[in-house]
């Protein structure tokens, strides 16, 4: 392969935290279906995911043109059949593509939630509202605080370098999360601690 025309990206947290969150979405979803991924940034995840949780399908999508390309181009390098091709959405829209499409049974959100503005996880709740069936299930991986604290001293200068790049960004109390998921018909199902301060949260369509 010409490495000038390879469009890949590459995420270095992405390599240190996939086996511990594949090994929870092993446990989470459901059985079948199509698991939508919200804010797939380089793909990586992607392609670790998708064979590794056949049968079910794996629908990438991210709003960044660049992301969709390096997500198609990990895609090439790494094919799999039950991967599917990127779609372009921004969880923050008041419709997401995806709605008129193949049912989606769960959807997976990666360390999104800390680096986008509050719009963008309100729109997260309220899109899975919009398609999840019930039973259906929503999985968050990132740092939370908990109880207004955070979880560790290197959370809480992660939080204060985030801010200071962009003042609407920064990390979510795991409380606060909870109380919209709860007013999208999202109940908290289970939290689990995981490597380096992060969280993997579960929700599920009531």
């Amino acid at each position: 392969m010409d490495n000038s025309l390879d469009r890949r990206r590459y995420a270095p947290a992405t390599e240190r935290n996939r086996a511990p969150i594949l090994e929870i979405l092993q446990q989470v979803l459901p059985p079948t279906g199509t698991m939508l991924e919200i804010s797939s940034g380089t793909g990586e995840h992607a392609v670790f995911m998708a064979p590794q949780l056949a049968p079910r399908y794996w629908l990438p999508s991210d709003p960044n043109p660049d992301a969709r390309a390096s997500i198609t181009a990990w895609q090439r390098f790494a094919p799999c059949d039950n991967l599917c091709p990127p779609i372009d959405l921004d969880a923050s829209s008041s419709e997401w593509l995806v709605e008129s499409k193949e049912p989606i049974t769960a959807i997976v959100n990666i360390n999104m939630i800390h680096i986008a503005p509050k719009s963008a996880y309100l729109g997260l709740f309220a899109g899975a509202k919009r398609i999840l069936p019930i039973g259906g299930i929503l999985y968050l991986y990132g740092p939370f605080k908990q109880g207004g604290v955070h979880t560790a001293p290197s959370n809480a200068a992660f939080d204060e370098s985030l801010r200071s790049q962009n003042s609407a960004w920064g990390i979510r109390d795991l409380a606060e999360i909870t109380t919209v998921a709860q007013s999208h018909n999202l109940a908290l199902q289970q939290v689990y601690s995981m490597p380096a301060n992060n969280l993997s949260v579960v929700f599920k369509i009531k």
